[in-house]
């Protein structure tokens, strides 16, 4: 009698612990399922600031002369940007560098023989800032008319920003999410099931592309500058329990 109790015991335990067994397993693995998607959200916007530099120089044995030269094509340059349209307020003379000029004299073995002082070369960047994008790109590429009053100027190329860029940011994000939630949505829906609750998010590479443009994204994000017309992207990757 004793032993048919142990056997009755051990069989009861057995049952209950392989029924204990399965229901966890089958919670772990209702628990485990999931399903990540991503989602793309893209925009295209026109820069409405630009940025313009140049610069200009001027060398001449007597400092006092160079500097004062200087100063004059600073002068014609203000004014010839203020008679386009420029304002004072968005013209930027950074602090002339001055520099020494040498020539060296070298022997036929190579050696220095002599060093000869051979005047001041003074430089002088100005940079253009305005929100009158297209007036400030037309006269970037119009100054050598200041060849003609006798100024050089160096002209480089335009960079061009967009300063509405966090609520661009922010709009993007939305239909980033929401198309990566639609996606998620129709894929439980075809595997039969239902969209859960959200178990996790995360926001991709901000990326800013010139419009229509081949350039390659970068791990860090690329960031257009030179072109006026560019194009926004960005991923959000959503992971969804599945019901």
């Amino acid at each position: 009698m004793k032993n048919y109790l142990n056997t009755i015991i051990i069989a009861v335990a057995v049952i209950v612990a392989g029924y204990l067994l399965a229901n966890g397993y089958q919670n772990r693995a209702k628990s485990g399922q999931a399903i990540s998607v991503t989602g793309m959200g893209e925009q295209n916007f026109t820069s409405d600031l630009i940025v313009w530099r140049g610069s200009f120089a001027r060398k001449d044995m007597d400092l006092k002369a160079t500097y004062a030269a200087v100063n004059k094509d600073q002068r014609v340059i203000r004014e010839y940007l203020n008679s386009k349209g420029i304002k004072d307020d968005e013209i930027v003379f950074e602090a002339v560098n001055i520099q020494k000029d040498f020539f060296y004299d070298y022997d036929e073995n190579g050696q220095l023989r002599n060093t000869i002082f051979n005047g001041y070369n003074l430089t002088q960047n100005i940079k253009v800032q305005s929100k009158n994008v297209d007036l400030v790109e037309s006269i970037s590429r119009q100054v050598t008319d200041l060849i003609d009053a006798g100024v050089e100027l160096n002209s480089y190329t335009p960079e061009y920003y967009y300063t509405k860029l966090a609520e661009l940011k922010i709009k993007m994000i939305e239909a980033a999410t929401k198309d990566a939630s639609n996606r998620a949505e129709k894929i439980a829906i075809n595997a039969g099931g239902k969209l859960g609750g959200l178990k996790n998010a995360e926001m991709g590479v901000f990326q800013i592309s010139a419009e229509n443009s081949s350039e390659d994204y970068s791990w860090g994000g690329n960031f257009n500058t030179t072109s006026k017309k560019k194009t926004a992207n960005i991923t959000v990757r959503l992971r969804y329990e599945i019901d």
